[in-house]
């Protein structure tokens, strides 16, 4: 088997964290760069020569104003964006690379982030995520969590 050539296309590098807290209530963020406000895991975009761990951290701390420790890898998933569909116009599809990890919240306080990407947070029972407008890594981290409709 010979390797895929990846030549052509951008890479994005993001990792999340499946965040819950003690009433079962999951975290989430307000995605507001797409074409319309919608849910989204807590996290993103890794630095170069960022460990993801520490750009987990930085991303619910960006977002949620959440301080929190990562805990166990859940899970890596790749997936293609082709060039016409991605949210920023560009000539080249993107390979996607997600990183999920359980996370736990050990300070800080829910607050909403300000000129960035999200523009709300909260926490939201598995059945209120279900009837929001959100990503499909939402609904992957409910399978993660084996919360899956």
């Amino acid at each position: 088997m010979t390797p895929l050539d990846y030549t052509g296309y951008d890479t994005r590098l993001a990792g999340y964290a499946l965040v819950r807290d003690e009433h079962g209530r999951i975290l989430l963020s307000r995605w507001v760069e797409g074409h319309k406000p919608t849910w989204t895991c807590p996290g993103g975009g890794i630095e170069f020569g960022e460990q993801v761990v520490d750009g987990i951290r930085r991303e619910l701390r960006e977002e949620t104003g959440c301080i929190v420790e990562v805990g166990r890898l859940l899970d890596v998933r790749t997936f293609e964006i082709p060039a016409e569909q991605r949210i920023r116009h560009a000539k080249r599809p993107m390979r996607a690379i997600q990183v999920f990890h359980t996370a736990a919240v050990t300070g800080g306080e829910l607050r909403f982030e300000t000129d960035g990407s999200s523009d709300m947070a909260g926490w939201f029972a598995p059945d209120e995520i279900r009837q929001m407008p959100h990503v499909s890594t939402v609904d992957h981290l409910l399978a993660l969590a084996g919360l899956d409709a």
